[in-house]
């Protein structure tokens, strides 16, 4: 009946919303990679960092409103990164939920020995998608020399901004929304930025990709995306590709291959190369053959970890995590 009436409720709220919403296509939204919304909502709507959203009965202009203008530290979304109709369908999922008795943990907690950057970081809500030390932008930032200004426009106008920043994949939705000036001040956001650029430090823009070749070889293809002249340059870099279980290594090809070791972190054997530094729009080839093919393709995986720059202020726990590409179909 708490379904019904919520769907009753849609229709004639908006025209947009009259079909009644697939609450199975829903949930598979809000559990998919399109909506980053459960970071802070909770995998079932059970709230965290954010409130929850599960039985609470919300209707769908009051949910509407709050996606579109939002109230808090959340950032607004457009009708190209959530449709009217895909809101609707949220709403009665939510209402097909029973009411949770609390919240669950933040995906990253705030502690007092943080530094004040790193504070208004996860208070404010960027860290629950971009992790503790803001991995990905540090790299995205270190790759072009990102100053306060183009960071001040990603983040108050990310859905305009983003696509002339970086490119973006054809047909992926940009997953953040846009901040507001007013509850994410410009004072916050300069101390957020300093601590990523200054405390931290900036990234490489290092990409890998690991995928089938021919037979048991696989290919490695390791990419620094920097920009020649502004991007950072990885010094020391350390590639990392794991053994899997009952798979030896036949053959490599690629400069600085170093053998197979046990590797502590992996939990088991790792092949290794060496390459002194990689520059900005440098990429590096390699190729692994093994005596079997593993028995999941997700086993074979590895890292790249690099010496310089690393964080300032932390220990050196930069790395850039790869696995393996299904062939293309």
């Amino acid at each position: 009946m708490k379904t019904f009436a919520v769907v009753i409720a849609l229709a004639l709220a908006s025209p947009a919303l009259a079909q009644t919403p697939d609450i199975a296509a829903s949930k598979s939204l809000w559990e998919g990679n399109n909506l980053f919304c459960k970071n802070c909502h909770g995998k079932t709507g059970e709230g965290a960092m954010g409130p929850d959203l599960a039985g609470r009965g919300l209707s769908a202009s009051q949910f509407q409103q709050e996606v579109r203008k939002p109230w808090g530290v959340m950032p607004a979304f457009t009708t190209e990164q959530i449709s009217d109709a895909e809101i609707a369908g949220l709403t009665a999922y939510f209402a097909s939920l029973p009411k949770v008795a609390e919240p669950a943990a933040w995906r990253v907690p705030l502690a007092p020995e943080m530094p004040p950057g790193q504070q208004a970081y996860v208070s404010q809500g960027c860290a629950q998608c971009h992790g503790a030390t803001f991995d990905m932008p540090r790299a995205t930032f270190g790759g072009r020399n990102t100053d306060f200004a183009t960071m001040k426009d990603l983040v108050y106008n990310h859905t305009t901004a983003m696509p002339k920043f970086e490119e973006q994949r054809p047909g992926s939705r940009l997953r953040m929304g846009n901040f507001n000036v007013l509850r994410l001040t410009e004072a916050q956001l300069k101390e957020i930025y300093d601590w990523a650029k200054n405390d931290l430090g900036f990234r490489p823009e290092l990409r890998a990709e690991l995928a089938p070749s021919a037979g048991t070889t696989y290919a490695l293809n390791v990419t620094n995306n920097g920009e020649p002249g502004k991007g950072l340059t990885a010094q020391g870099v350390i590639i990392d590709v794991v053994v899997p279980a009952g798979a030896t290594v036949t053959a490599t090809t690629g400069d600085g291959y170093k053998g197979v070791h046990m590797d502590e972190k992996a939990k088991g054997n790792v092949a290794e190369w060496q390459v002194p530094r990689i520059a900005p729009k440098d990429a590096k080839a390699f190729t692994v053959t093994l005596s079997q093919a593993p028995a999941n393709s997700a086993d074979l995986k590895g890292t790249v970890r690099w010496a310089k720059p690393g964080p300032k202020s932390v220990p050196n726990n930069d790395v850039v995590n790869f696995a393996m590409r299904p062939p293309a179909r």
